[in-house]
């Protein structure tokens, strides 16, 4: 029997979302004009919460904005690891630091499974000790590290598909499996649900409502 723990990261792990931050620190340091940028992406957040675009699509502008149409891979890399070290200082649940240690040592897997983008999330989930991440993937061409989505954005339902693609991969059989899911958002239900535990972690009232229901447990890993 495989014994998964499978962890969202933004406001599941770390106390708050994380791409923004990184979008900002990362300018802050390789290309403080774009700074000044701030403000169209706000428009393009604007425009997502009037469903103008998508989501993913929205990360796409953000990205290019305060980082470029692209980005060396040395210079993501060594962002990526500046901003996990400053998350890994501050930015985790003590709750969920206690979490990934007690099902570390129980003898389970640890997924992370994220929206976020895979070329930072895999420097803090390094620092964290697990063992894989499915996160949102972005074009790579001759050392580049462009702003567009390669595949899905690992959000929702596309989330599930991405996760029951790396068993698959893996060569792991769902039936042979025991998946616990922790996730602070609603938009995990489907992950939620598939999984043999779910667990909802710091839920906004969408999800707590949604677990009282369905009869998930119910965390908090920020106090």
């Amino acid at each position: 029997m495989n014994h998964l723990a499978v962890y969202d990261m933004d406001k599941t792990i770390t106390y708050s979302p994380t791409w923004t931050r990184f979008l900002v620190e990362t300018a802050r340091v390789e290309s403080p004009w774009r700074l000044g940028l701030l403000p169209v992406v706000a428009l393009a957040g604007a425009a997502y919460a009037l469903r103008l675009i998508g989501r993913a699509r929205l990360k796409e502008i953000a990205q290019r904005l305060l980082l470029g149409r692209r980005i060396p891979e040395p210079v993501a890399e060594r962002a990526a690891q500046r901003f996990a070290g400053r998350i890994d200082d501050s930015g985790v649940c003590a709750g969920a630091r206690r979490q990934i240690a007690a099902d570390r040592e129980a003898g389970y897997r640890l997924v992370m499974a994220t929206a976020s983008y895979g070329f930072y999330a895999e420097a803090i989930a390094a620092r964290l000790g697990f063992d894989a991440v499915i996160a949102t993937g972005v074009v790579r061409t001759d050392g580049m590290i462009h702003a567009k989505i390669a595949g899905e954005n690992c959000y929702g339902p596309a989330k599930l598909r991405m996760i029951e693609a790396w068993l698959a991969e893996q060569g792991i059989a769902r039936r042979e499996s025991y998946v616990r899911f922790y996730s602070d958002h609603a938009s995990d239900a489907p992950a939620l649900e598939w999984a043999d535990v779910g667990i909802a972690v710091n839920p906004h009232p969408p999800l707590r409502a949604m677990a009282e229901v369905r009869g998930w447990s119910i965390e908090d890993w920020v106090r």
